[in-house]
């Protein structure tokens, strides 16, 4: 019974330090949930199939050009692909927006630096869900924000600072919409009738690696919580960026 109560003060004290230590993060309790939505033509997000993740800290927001240009900073990395140039709002004169421009291998890299990670495509869609079954967005089954594809009038960036976007029940902020975000896995539109139960990570080949949530350059479905695209690992898009996790 000692050991028990110790475990679990062990357990506590460790729980608060990471809240005090990384205030930007939100606690997501482990679980069980339907991954993925059956549709005709599923396009790799069928069929739907039970999966359990272990409880993890995910960033409330995404990675900012701010917290970006700190880590090119301290480690001499590469600043992203269109940084200062204001139709991409990348640079210094956008700091609180999220960060573009950065492959795979780049988000990646910042992860290690910030001692955190990716999240795995589980991760991403469950804490996406914010707790809530089989619903289609963040939020619900409506998508309520007006800045969606822009299909006939001038193209204009519309990437908004981080936590323009309402939180969902998980208190994350603009897990659809604003910017695409790189997640682990490696791509596969086959994977789910494979897929593993317990703490998932994706197919051990492919080149290209998963992106989550869309952008204000998405049209709705791509906004849905279940929605997966693969997107060459090295690539550099105006409106992909990423947030990150940490273990418990």
């Amino acid at each position: 019974m000692k050991r028990k109560i110790s475990i679990l003060v062990l357990s506590i004290i460790s729980t608060v330090a990471i809240a005090q230590q990384y205030p930007d993060m939100t606690l997501v309790p482990g679980g069980e949930f339907l991954m993925g939505k059956d549709l005709k033509n599923g396009l790799g997000f069928s069929p739907v199939h039970e999966v359990k993740v272990d409880s993890f800290y995910i960033d409330k927001y995404e990675v900012t050009n701010k917290d970006y240009l700190e880590f090119c900073q301290e480690t001499g990395h590469k600043l992203p692909e269109f940084w200062n140039i204001d139709i991409f709002k990348s640079g210094e004169n956008y700091l609180t927006y999220p960060v573009v421009g950065v492959s795979f291998s780049d988000a990646k890299k910042y992860t290690e630096w910030a001692g955190k990670r990716l999240p795995t495509e589980a991760e991403w869609e469950y804490s996406a869900r914010g707790g809530l079954a089989g619903k289609d967005f963040p939020n619900g089954d409506v998508w309520t924000k007006e800045i969606a594809k822009q299909d006939n009038i001038a193209w204009e960036n519309m990437i908004e600072t981080v936590g323009s976007y309402d939180a969902n029940g998980y208190g994350l902020y603009d897990m659809a919409g604003n910017v695409w975000e790189w997640v682990a896995d490696r791509h596969s539109e086959t994977y789910y009738k494979e897929s593993e139960y317990d703490n998932p990570k994706g197919p051990d080949n492919g080149s290209n690696r998963v992106i989550r949530g869309g952008s204000w350059h998405s049209g709705e479905m791509c906004k849905k919580v279940f929605y997966r695209k693969g997107l060459i690992s090295n690539w550099n898009d105006f409106a992909v960026g990423f947030r990150c996790v940490r273990e418990l």
